[in-house]
């Protein structure tokens, strides 16, 4: 049976179930490259968004990204570090600022344990048109930034 339809005859239930299922088995596989580099799931959200950013992330911007306290970030970072996932670097012009960089052996370490995932998405994305994939990328889009809006970051 359907879910509650949207205004124009969506179907809200079925939404919600796949970005549910979807969201299970990401944080499953996060949590497996976690334990296998003897890391917590922050930190791999921690590398995730050091990854992500176009330009290299300060402990300060990736505690706001996380929302966790300093001290936190310190910890995390350390843990990073120390299994080189990490590697910190002073500015140039202002050596006060530190920037978070993503070191070859985390990004080694990753793309192995993530191979399967980016080869699953390949052919997921076979059976679709280069529109609908923007559609999907637009919607994804969409998502993340009302996520952000109800987690305050916007």
């Amino acid at each position: 049976m359907a879910g509650p339809a949207g205004p124009e005859g969506r179907d809200l239930q079925a939404f919600a179930v796949e970005l549910r299922r979807l969201n299970g088995e990401m944080n499953r596989l996060v949590h497996g490259f976690a334990a296998t580099q003897g890391l917590h799931a922050t930190d791999v959200q921690a590398l995730a968004a050091i990854l992500d950013s176009d330009t290299p992330l300060t402990p300060g911007r990736l505690r706001e990204h996380l929302g966790l306290t300093s001290g936190a970030v310190t910890a995390c970072l350390d843990r990073l570090e120390r299994a080189g996932h990490i590697r910190r670097s002073r500015d140039s012009k202002d050596r006060r600022v530190v920037h978070l960089h993503y070191a070859p052996r985390g990004r080694s370490a990753a793309r192995a344990h993530f191979l399967p995932l980016a080869e699953a998405a390949a052919r997921a994305q076979e059976g679709f048109g280069d529109d609908e994939l923007a559609v999907v990328l637009r919607f994804l889009t969409a998502m993340n930034e009302e996520l952000d809006r109800l987690s305050g970051r916007r």
